[in-house]
This record gives C-alpha cells, sequence and structure tokens, in this order.
C-alpha cells in the first residue's frame, strides 16, 4: 500500500519512501573536556556502500525505515531501535530528503532490507568526530617552499 503523502519542502518524495538512518558517536568539545553524545544520521546510498565494505566509522548500527516513520507533519519521532538519549543531527529534515533521493534513484542500492537493522560496521572511536569544533587557521600553517621554487633558473 503506498502513501501518498508528500512533503511540503520535497514535493517528489513520499512519506514511505525507504531511507537509512544510523547511531553515530561523536564528541563535542565544552570547557576544554569533551563528552561523547550518540547522534541519529542519514546514511545516503553511496556512504553505506562504504561503510558495508569494512571501512572504520562511528556509526554503531543503521537501521533501515521510511521517512513517514521519522517524520510526521515536519516532527522528528525517534525510531525504538534508537536509546533514548539520542539526538537527531543539525538539518536532518534537509539531510533525510537528501538521502531518500539517493535510494530512490538506485533502488539497487537497498542493502538493508526495510525495517532491520544492520550491526557489522567496524565501529571504531579512534578518529574522534568533534561536532563544534573550529580551526584557527595561522601564518605557520602555511606551507614552506623552498627558495629556489619561484625562481628561473
Amino acid at each position: 500500500m503506498t502513501t501518498e503523502v508528500s512533503y511540503t519542502q520535497a514535493p517528489d518524495l513520499r512519506a514511505d519512501d525507504y531511507f537509512v538512518i544510523g547511531l553515530a558517536i561523536c564528541f563535542v568539545r565544552d570547557d576544554g573536556e569533551v563528552h561523547q553524545v550518540e547522534v541519529i544520521e542519514p546514511i545516503p546510498s553511496a556512504a553505506l556502500g562504504a561503510l558495508v565494505k569494512g571501512i572504520p566509522t562511528s556509526y554503531k548500527f543503521a537501521y533501515a525505515t521510511s521517512l513517514g516513520e521519522v517524520i510526521k507533519e515536519d516532527k522528528l519521532q525517534v525510531p525504538a531501535q534508537f536509546p533514548n538519549s539520542s539526538q537527531f543531527s543539525e538539518d536532518f529534515i534537509e539531510r533525510a530528503f537528501a538521502a531518500a533521493r539517493t535510494y530512490k534513484r538506485n533502488e539497487t542500492e537497498r542493502l538493508i532490507p526495510l525495517d532491520t537493522t544492520y550491526e557489522e560496521f567496524q565501529f571504531s572511536t579512534e578518529r574522534k568526530r568533534v561536532l563544534n569544533a573550529t580551526r584557527n587557521v595561522t601564518k605557520d600553517d602555511n606551507v614552506k617552499q623552498h627558495s629556489h621554487t619561484h625562481k628561473v633558473l
């Protein structure tokens, strides 16, 4: 049965469109300390393909669902498979629409059956994903070049 509900922000998508969300273990820097947070993020099809092949990732698991299960009337619903302490990523709705389009474009990339969880990622937090990291670029970051680099010999 197809649900004909569409979204005002994405009229090309319906509530029954497939997409994948994952539980990522990320970190937030606060007053010099780093705290762990659990973030629910949409995973596009190309990224899922790479993750399934075994690259290290901060995702503990992924869950295949439909847009309507998570986005109901522009409000987000945490699926039962995710811990209560988890939170949605920034711009989740826009990213979910983008991810759903990647699976809609090529249905062979649906590597996880609908309403199932995939837990066989190579989970690692060795390289921490810090969500509020800022980069301060200084003159010391410039690449030092040899004195003859720009001279015509």
